[in-house]
């Protein structure tokens, strides 16, 4: 319950920040503010102030700045100085990035603040499974790496950070009791890093929330026996019976502590990943680390996880487009996020803020879409007035309102639609 008034509130946040955006660049601008409301139904309180009606609703899920000479249908204001629709094209367009602009800035300081605090670094084991190539002669299966460069390791993706290429390696491993030391030149790194592979057991490590494996009711820690009664030993084994199926369907023997149980599960594509079928586990990783970062690299690291956050959208919506039939696959609605937010909690405070900043970066991508009736669709205005050198009439901007908000409540049906039956098949599942 806890976790749901957290989302609920920093949902809040996100959204008066996003109206506040919107009116302090109206306000810089000399546009009147009629009224600045967040929520919806009844409200909460209202007052005014300075001619500006500020008003809370009890359902804090949108908000709207009410600006002087903004709706075409409304009478000009007896100021035309304060008037949304006299002011230049290109203010109205700043005035209109400025809502996803505040929160592109909140998203990237939450990224920053989560960096800033302790982390748990998840690793596989530093054990080898195999190593391709030429590398096969020095590095044997279940060889355990200790230590690279002198200094010890817990997990195979932290050994491998540890490789240079100024200079000389130095790998000690450990092979059958004995401890063994392999020299590797700089210049080989690259080639060794693209040879090796860890162990990884056919276990659950995440189940991503909406996808066939969650819809069927897997669970963290659920180890994989058998994929279509072909049993499997390990994740190379159980992911490529998975993906090599001609199948709709591939059926699990799985183990869940003392029980044996059976499940069907949909075979699925995905714009994010390609053609490959899947049903949406990640691997279980049972090295635990505890990390913090300074200054510098939570600054680095908020920065590029921000910037690639809204890059992997704007191509996963690219390839949406282009694919409509994945659309029920990918949709997601606020009961899907309501779960996510819940399962990431589980994972620490740093992962829960970290949504939160996903979650602003997505209200930002969302908004800039090019549909009336969002920020997105009133700049696309604004910039065709400012290359036509006239105004989109009132009747084609009227229509093409009505037309994105007609697609808007399509996408929140369909959403809430399809949020809905994932929803109740995994209960359904969980339950057998």
């Amino acid at each position: 319950m806890f976790d749901f008034i957290l989302m609920i509130i920093a949902l809040g946040l996100m959204i008066t920040l996003h109206e506040l955006g919107h009116m302090l660049c109206a306000r810089a601008f000399g546009v009147g503010i009629e009224k600045f409301s967040i929520g919806f139904g009844k409200p909460l309180f209202e007052l005014e102030h300075r001619g500006t009606i500020y008003r809370l609703g009890w359902i804090p899920l949108g908000g709207h700045v009410k600006m002087s000479g903004e709706n075409p249908d409304d009478p000009d204001p007896a100021n035309l100085e304060l008037s949304f629709s006299k002011k230049a094209w290109w203010k109205r367009a700043l005035i209109a990035l400025s809502g996803p602009f505040a929160n592109l800035l909140f998203g990237l300081l939450i990224f920053i603040i989560a960096y800033l605090l302790p982390q748990v670094q998840q690793d596989m084991r530093p054990i080898i499974h195999l190593a391709k190539g030429k590398w096969n002669t020095q590095f044997q299966p279940a060889d355990s790496l200790v230590a690279i460069n002198g200094k010890p390791v817990k997990g195979f993706q932290e050994s491998l950070l540890l490789l240079t290429q100024k200079g000389e390696n130095r790998i000690s491993l450990d092979r059958n009791g004995q401890r063994l030391d392999i020299i590797i030149a700089g210049s080989e790194v690259d080639s060794l890093l693209s040879s090796l592979e860890p162990q990884v057991e056919a276990r659950v490590g995440e189940v991503f929330t909406g996808m066939p494996a969650w819809r069927a009711g897997l669970k963290v820690g659920d180890r994989i026996l058998a994929v279509d009664d072909t049993p499997v030993s390990d994740w190379y084994g159980m992911r490529a019976a998975i993906m090599g199926s001609t199948n709709n369907l591939v059926s699990l023997k799985l183990q869940r502590g003392s029980q044996i149980l059976q499940r069907s599960i949909a075979l699925e594509t995905n714009v994010a990943m390609g053609e490959r079928k899947m049903i949406g586990i990640s691997q279980f990783l049972p090295v635990k680390t505890p990390v913090r970062y300074g200054l510098g690299k939570a600054l680095d690291y908020g920065a590029r996880s921000t910037f690639g956050f809204i890059v992997m959208n704007y191509v996963g919506l690219y390839k949406l487009i282009s694919q409509p039939e994945q659309i029920k696959n990918s949709l997601g609605g606020p009961v899907l996020i309501a779960t996510m937010n819940q399962q990431i909690a589980s994972q620490g405070f740093a992962a829960h803020l970290l949504f939160f900043g996903m979650v602003s970066l997505v209200l930002m991508i969302m908004n800039l879409l090019p549909i009336p009736v969002l920020d997105g669709g009133h700049i696309l205005f604004a910039f065709w007035e400012g290359i036509s050198r006239k105004p989109v009439s009132l009747k084609v901007q009227g229509f093409l309102q009505r037309v994105g908000l007609a697609i808007l409540l399509m996408l929140f049906i369909f959403a809430f639609y399809f949020d809905l039956t994932k929803l109740l098949l995994r209960l359904f599942a969980m339950r057998q």
